[in-house]
């Protein structure tokens, strides 16, 4: 029977947690799948989603915990003594997520939870998961993998692949190693279960299996899962020896990570930004694309300062003033976004991105001409001062080109500078493009008024 997380079913477990009723409590949430239990979680205060979790045990009560916010590991985490952890909770975890949850606890907790762990071997996995950069390959990757020797023959390969299995999840591949664990390729499956019992390994082996090593960034596993459909990428250290794997399950979150990551940083926001962060976080995060917007603003405002009398004469200037810069904003964030993504998707060859600043000029050009002249009819059929109507069409023909220019260029040099180039497409440019925008408006009117 499928339970609806509606509003009853919520009101029904908060009381339910008011009158300490555990059994109904496992009852009520027996059925449901850890992502629907640390749904549930978001939905009550602190103390009933704390009573909650405590009541959870085994394989459950760590299946929740990898669905619960990072953030919020160290709110539920923290009541528990170091031995409860160690064995509620990250033995219960494959090496990568036990990691990512002993990351964000304090180092005296890190250390006291790995001396508690029974498995020594696996808190060993884990203490050398922990010295990756979070980032990187090392970082996501699991230990938890099926590794054959080369030497062996398949009778022995599916011996040791079922005593293997039994502590990992899914089996998506059979990596290939030599005597001092080398990774030297793949091996299939089927393949190995068609083939004679006494059949080597090396002689099924698929040598040009993709990999990444420990130090990779994460956006780079991504791309190469995404551009081979992978499942499973495997990865190796400095010298090639196998260490772990990359799974797709670990892959789909980074690209979320890095899309809301792209997006926030494309509003204004910088950092990251959390359900669960406060107020003061959440404001930090947009205070320095916020000053940045308001020292644009000063500067703009000093520009037509300095050309308050030629405002003064002409005031019909001043109603053009946001056409201009809305324009100039809107065709250097479009310019911008398409070249992020283009470096996003991991292509960094110069003739595909110099393909792409070509055809972003085009059509730059071919658009701002197509609103010169539409602003231009619409001046000289209502406005009547051939000056203004040289002057707005002119100017918006310049603006437009040179904020493609800067929206496509901007981002190439932000990622030869090793920047995120997803800055590029925020407040930066458009307010660069209302400052110069300005100028330009009043640098062509001051010209065409003087010749008119």
């Amino acid at each position: 029977m499928k339970i609806e997380l509606n509003k009853e079913f919520i009101e029904h477990l908060t009381l339910l947690i008011a009158q300490k009723a555990d059994p109904e409590i496992i009852q009520a949430i027996g059925s449901l799948h850890p992502a629907d239990i640390a749904e549930i979680m978001e939905q009550l205060d602190l103390d009933e989603a704390q009573y909650l979790f405590l009541l959870l045990d085994g394989e459950l009560a760590a299946d929740v915990l990898v669905e619960i916010p990072e953030n919020d590991w160290n709110s539920y985490l923290k009541l528990l003594p170091s031995d409860t952890i160690a064995h509620r909770f990250i033995e219960y975890l494959e090496s990568d997520d036990a990691a990512d949850v002993m990351a964000e606890l304090d180092d005296d907790l890190q250390d006291e939870v790995l001396q508690q762990m029974e498995d020594k071997e696996q808190a060993g996995d884990i203490a050398d998961l922990l010295e990756y950069d979070e980032d990187t390959a090392g970082g996501i990757m699991a230990t938890e993998l099926v590794a054959v020797n080369e030497n062996w023959t398949v009778q022995t390969c599916l011996k040791e692949i079922s005593i293997q299995a039994e502590d990992i999840d899914e089996i998506y591949y059979v990596y290939v190693v030599d005597d001092k664990h080398f990774l030297k390729g793949v091996l299939s499956l089927k393949k190995l279960i068609m083939k004679p019992t006494h059949t080597p390994i090396k002689s099924l082996v698929t040598e040009d299996a993709h990999f990444v090593r420990t130090d990779a960034s994460q956006e780079e596993v991504a791309q190469i899962m995404e551009k081979y459909d992978l499942v499973a990428l495997p990865v190796v250290d400095q010298i090639g020896r196998l260490k772990g794997r990359i799974t797709i399950d670990d892959v789909v979150d980074i690209i979320r990570e890095e899309a809301d990551k792209d997006y926030q940083m494309a509003s204004g926001i910088s950092g990251d930004v959390d359900a669960g962060d406060n107020v003061f976080q959440r404001a930090w995060t947009r205070i320095p694309w916020l000053f940045i917007g308001m020292c644009g603003g000063i500067v703009g405002a000093g520009v037509l300062g300095s050309n308050s009398s030629q405002l003064a004469q002409i005031p019909a200037m001043a109603f053009f003033i946001p056409l201009i810069a809305a324009m100039a904003g809107n065709v250097g964030v479009q310019s911008s976004s398409i070249i992020v993504q283009s470096i996003a998707s991991g292509n960094r060859n110069f003739d595909s991105v110099g393909r792409k600043l070509f055809k972003e000029l085009s059509v730059a050009f071919s658009t701002a001409m197509l609103f010169s002249v539409l602003i231009f009819l619409y001046n000289f059929l209502f406005n009547g001062n051939m000056g203004l109507t040289y002057s707005v069409s002119i100017t918006l023909f310049i603006v437009m080109i040179f904020a493609s220019l800067f929206g496509t260029v901007i981002p190439l040099i932000l990622n030869k500078l090793k920047i995120d180039p997803a800055v590029a497409t925020g407040p930066f440019i458009t307010t660069t493009n209302d400052i110069l925008g300005l100028i330009i408006y009043m640098t062509v009117a001051r010209m065409f008024f003087e010749i008119l």
